[in-house]
């Protein structure tokens, strides 16, 4: 009976024990994350430049995301204005409609949209990609060639999707208006001068501008996180699998927190 108490006594111990484990590995984390960025803008202003890789990866982020993202942002234009139709007729200000998707989509919509799609489609590709090469030792097989594996792999992959995302974001607004252009004219006959005048009326430069800054941030934090990942993955293919997963979740997390900070930062500025 007291080897059986010493060992049931033993039990809170060993969770605090886990707990505290997890507390600290939380906060090593945050460090790596940290020395990780600091490091990204250490080498991404230091000759020399991988031109080229970074070109090969805005190809791979922008134009073979065109498929999916214009897919998305039509569909999310079509079924956006045809949930609207209904509340704004009910107040007899259906002639509002493009005003509200232009408002919607351009301030909201489109960078959120086209953050999530591309943290699922990219982020999910570069964890894996890197997590491949790192738990089959070619990254170090590249330090040993003397040449900079993080300014190579990450540093290229991180300027591409930053400077991708905004052109995207544009994109899948364009889209998405094209969309909610057709479900209108169908309904109501608008012309295609009337609707984008419309839509564009409430639009300001403070609208533009955070939604740069959104997209900007949103596929920093995509580049960062899947980079992250994928160059501290372990454990052979299990590994890999699980730093591609946790580049989406967590690209996905922070984007949904971005989302909200800016969002709060904007509607001050707004009311000032």
């Amino acid at each position: 009976m007291e080897k059986k108490k010493e060992v049931y006594g033993s039990v809170p111990s060993q969770k605090k024990h886990r707990i505290s484990n997890k507390i600290t590995n939380f906060f090593i984390s945050i460090y790596g994350i940290f020395q990780f960025i600091k490091r990204f803008f250490k080498e991404a202003w230091r000759p020399p430049y991988e031109v080229s890789e970074i070109i090969k990866q805005c190809y791979n982020v922008g134009y073979r995301s065109l498929a999916l993202i214009s897919l998305t942002g039509f569909i999310i234009g079509i079924v956006f204005t045809k949930q609207s139709r209904p509340s704004l007729a009910s107040f007899g200000a259906t002639s509002w409609l493009p005003s509200l998707i232009g408002i919607a989509v351009i301030r909201a919509l489109a960078p959120l949209i086209t953050a999530l799609i591309a943290a699922g489609k990219i982020g999910s590709n570069i964890g894996a990609e890197l997590g491949s090469m790192k738990v089959t030792e070619q990254i170090d097989a590249m330090e040993v060639s003397a040449t900079n594996p993080f300014k190579f792999l990450a540093v290229s992959r991180i300027l591409a999707t930053t400077l991708m995302l905004p052109l995207l974001s544009f994109y899948t607004a364009f889209i998405a208006m094209i969309g909610s252009f057709f479900n209108v004219h169908a309904n109501e006959s608008t012309s295609f001068t009337a609707f984008f005048k419309d839509a564009f009326i409430q639009i300001s430069f403070l609208d533009l501008n955070a939604s740069i800054i959104k997209a900007l941030v949103f596929g920093f934090t995509i580049g960062v996180t899947g980079c992250y990942k994928g160059f501290n993955a372990t454990k052979g293919t299990e590994g890999v699998g699980r730093a591609a997963n946790e580049a989406v979740v967590v690209s996905m997390f922070l984007v949904f927190i971005e989302e909200m900070l800016i969002v709060q930062v904007v509607n001050y500025l707004r009311g000032m």
